[in-house]
């Protein structure tokens, strides 16, 4: 990652897949279910990441750009694709008086107007391997686009993967990429997902919140583990992500942290070391193979299979329905006062629909203990769930509201209160359908 540059769930499977139809932030009904994602062997990722450790040992101690380990560790991953069955395209640039390359590998198949692009930087800096920065996002997107090949899958959408160069010097190899695109081929791309540094030491759980759809399909994958997020922010702006952004094509990610510390409250849900850093190796000589958390890594690279296989499978139908949603974490107390999550609906005519779609995403440990509302933009109070599911984890449903005799423009809010002691969660989203 570049810090100079500013800075299993079957139901939620298939509404990702929905949502991702155009990735306007809206759904349709009636998507076929996206095909199971593989699990994605970590042996498997952790021989990437050793040769490209044996690459940097051999040139130098780096694969920075400029350097005979880039272009050696470039070599090294289309290799693999080549034989694969993929499509690669080696894209040359200069930068500082140095050449520099970034590798596409296109999987035949899907439709060449509906693309999911997954991508890492494959550069390190110039003091260290780089084998968590980024080896860890490179060799597991690597597996997965390997795994795509032997599992001959073949998804509505187009699949591409890319691996950049020169990150490290202010995301020059994927701004490349982008810039050169023309308009149309930019519109094609219709979410790229990004890697960088998923396999850190003392690790957290981060999702890009940039695309709501994108970050829901996370979410889902992480909720059914039962293992909670939080928004992706120390990198935010700072990786490959930036430029697709910029260039208005949905984004999305994971990062599971650099240089910032974990705070005792990270530590406590995610396990790991607070006052440490979630990567005391960021940027170092000592970022090796040894610089790797497994667990991470591994819930990390299948968390990425789940997303590919999600996002590009079910119809291309174009979404009915327009969304209203909140997707920012809500910690609700325990055995404690009630908290909201507010969405503000705006253009829409008159009342509310008497079958008024309310998403509800609550990571909870004990979901007997929540009460949650639908609250009107008046006050009215819809009871969605009270007191139900007993010791089940988790609410990730959608409800159907007859709020017909509600004006639509205005505050609606999620309520939710826990009411009973030990268990702990928060809202992860919220949103509202109108048909």
């Amino acid at each position: 990652m570049n810090l100079s540059v500013p800075r299993r769930v079957t139901a939620a499977a298939a509404l990702a897949a929905l949502a991702l139809g155009g990735l306007t932030g809206t759904a349709s009904a009636g998507s076929q279910a996206a095909a199971a994602a593989p699990d994605i062997p970590l042996a498997s990722v952790k021989q990437h990441l050793a040769d490209l450790q044996s690459i940097a040992t051999a040139n130098g101690g780096n694969r920075a750009h400029g350097r005979t380990g880039y272009k050696a560790s470039i070599d090294f991953v289309k290799a693999k694709l080549d034989a694969a069955g993929y499509t690669t395209t080696l894209q040359q640039f200069s930068y500082n008086g140095a050449t520099g390359y970034n590798l596409i590998a296109d999987w035949p198949g899907g439709d060449p107007n509906q693309v999911i692009m997954s991508g890492s930087h494959l550069d390190s800096v110039t003091g260290g391997p780089g084998i968590n920065d980024n080896g860890s996002g490179s060799a597991a997107i690597l597996e997965t686009a390997l795994a795509v090949s032997r599992a001959q899958f073949q998804p509505t959408k187009h699949l591409r993967f890319g691996w950049w160069g020169a990150e490290e010097l202010g995301l020059v190899g994927s701004k490349y990429y982008v810039n050169n695109l023309p308009t149309t081929e930019r519109s094609k791309i219709k979410g790229y997902l990004n890697f960088d540094m998923i396999g850190s030491p003392n690790p957290g759980y981060f999702v890009y919140d940039d695309d709501p759809a994108i970050e829901q399909t996370f979410k889902d994958y992480y909720a059914g583990l039962g293992i909670p997020t939080e928004i992706e922010t120390e990198g935010d702006g700072r990786s490959d992500h930036a430029p697709f952004k910029n260039a208005g094509i949905p984004v999305g990610g994971l990062f599971s942290g650099a240089d910032y510390t974990k705070t005792a409250a990270q530590a406590q849900k995610w396990g790991g070391t607070a006052g440490q850093a979630f990567d005391r190796c960021y940027h170092s000589s000592c970022d090796t193979t040894a610089n790797i958390n497994d667990t991470a890594l591994d819930r990390n690279a299948d968390a990425i299979a789940y997303a590919i296989w999600n996002l590009s499978s079910g119809t291309t139908t174009p979404p009915t329905g327009t969304v209203f949603e909140n997707t920012a974490d809500v910690s609700i107390p325990d055995n404690g006062a009630a908290v909201t999550s507010t969405v503000n609906v705006t253009g829409i005519t008159g009342n509310a629909p008497s079958t008024l779609k309310v998403g509800v995403d609550i990571v909870h440990t004990y979901i007997g203990d929540l009460v949650v509302d639908l609250i009107a933009p008046d006050g009215s109070v819809y009871s969605l769930s009270n007191r139900a599911g007993g010791s089940a984890d988790n609410i990730n449903t959608t409800y159907t509201v007859n709020a017909s005799s509600e004006v639509a423009n205005g505050a609606w809010k999620l309520r939710v209160q826990d009411k009973a002691s030990i268990d702990t969660g928060y809202i992860s989203g919220f949103k509202l359908t109108f048909p």
